[in-house]
């Protein structure tokens, strides 16, 4: 990198704060992204139109995983987890889901923000983040 060279995630605009978080993070580990890169349709009309579609959040193309990151309205995670749920059915495609309290430990634990930013008592020790994606549903069935 040169001077006057910018990182990635200073290009982009992004629709949340924690999202230019995240793929600042990204940067600083050179792990390769691209931002809502693709729009899934996940429900026609009778006419073929798209009724429901779901844009995740990043694309790890290293990883081939999306990932999902919600933070602000938690009332919307068991809306967002039955779209990567449908996203996994339809499009045999890896996306992981970071819920609020994935992106606060990673806040506290690389520095990105003060601690104050946690909604629970602070943690002697941050929660390991696993990136994996979930298994299916239909999977973890089966072992069952």
């Amino acid at each position: 990198m040169t001077i006057g060279d910018t990182l990635p995630h200073e290009d982009v605009r992004f629709a949340h704060n924690s999202e230019r978080q995240f793929a600042k993070l990204l940067d600083f580990y050179g792990i390769v992204w691209e931002y809502e890169p693709r729009t899934f349709t996940l429900e026609e009309d009778h006419d073929g139109n798209t009724a429901q579609a779901f844009t995740p959040d990043f694309y790890l193309p290293a990883y081939d995983l999306y990932i999902e990151i919600t933070t602000l309205n938690q009332r919307l995670v068991t809306k967002k987890n039955r779209k990567a749920r449908r996203l996994r059915e339809l499009f045999d495609v890896q996306i992981k889901v970071l819920y609020q309290r994935d992106y606060l430990n990673l806040l506290v634990k690389y520095g990105l923000e003060p601690p104050s930013q946690l909604a629970d008592p602070p943690l002697d020790e941050p929660a390991r983040l696993d990136l994996r994606p979930e298994p299916d549903d239909d999977a973890a069935a089966e072992t069952a």
